[in-house]
């Protein structure tokens, strides 16, 4: 990856990660504590090596991609989070798939997002991260759970309220007019142009992009 790596150096491009802490739990869940995957209230990690302390997956996952970067030379490029998120709904070998957690970690993740801080190996680089998904893809194919990432449902109705005003609609014409109204004075969500994420972050929206 070094050659597409020094090319992001050089034309000042970040470095962008998928970022699902549902499915590293999904993958060990003998040994991940389901609260530290989704920002709720646990013991943490201690990183022996760096010294830090983690209360969280997504940011531990965040610094495992900056360390790398490190590693690699690339100290001081940016990573943004380009896709992350919870599925509502899953299979019987997905029990974590539920409305429930999918309403708690988008919403803590919010709620960490619109802190404007780092991570604890970057402290001083904002984080940033797009939700996925925007809406439920109903036709792709298969586990349950990959069709079940989205805030609306594909009739336009909302999968689960994660704490915007604007996300209380039941048919879709409403609900995106809520959305620009709302969003507009949030500042806390960008939709982006293909239409299956949402970006959450501390700036000024920009809904020229909204399709």
């Amino acid at each position: 990856m070094k050659p597409l790596l020094q090319f992001f150096s050089q034309i000042g491009s970040p470095f962008f990660i998928n970022i699902y802490p549902f499915l590293a739990y999904m993958s060990d869940p003998e040994h991940i504590n389901l609260n530290y995957a989704l920002f709720e209230p646990n013991p943490g990690i201690h990183d022996p090596k760096t010294k830090l302390h983690y209360d969280n997956m997504f940011d531990a996952q965040v610094d495992a991609s900056y360390a790398a970067l490190q590693d690699a030379g690339f100290k001081h490029m940016e990573v943004i989070v380009s896709e992350t998120g919870w599925a509502s709904h899953g299979d019987e070998n997905e029990a974590v798939a539920t409305p429930q957690h999918a309403r708690t970690y988008n919403f803590n993740l919010r709620k960490r997002l619109a802190l404007k801080k780092g991570t604890p190996f970057r402290p001083h680089i904002m984080v940033r991260a797009y939700v996925f998904a925007l809406f439920n893809e109903n036709l792709k194919p298969g586990a349950t759970s990959e069709r079940n990432f989205g805030l609306f449902k594909p009739d336009g109705s909302i999968s689960y309220d994660i704490g915007f005003p604007g996300i209380k609609s039941s048919s879709a014409p409403p609900a995106f007019t809520h959305l620009k109204a709302e969003y507009a004075s949030s500042g806390l969500l960008f939709l982006v142009l293909h239409g299956v994420g949402c970006l959450f972050h501390g700036g000024a929206p920009n809904f020229d992009t909204m399709i």
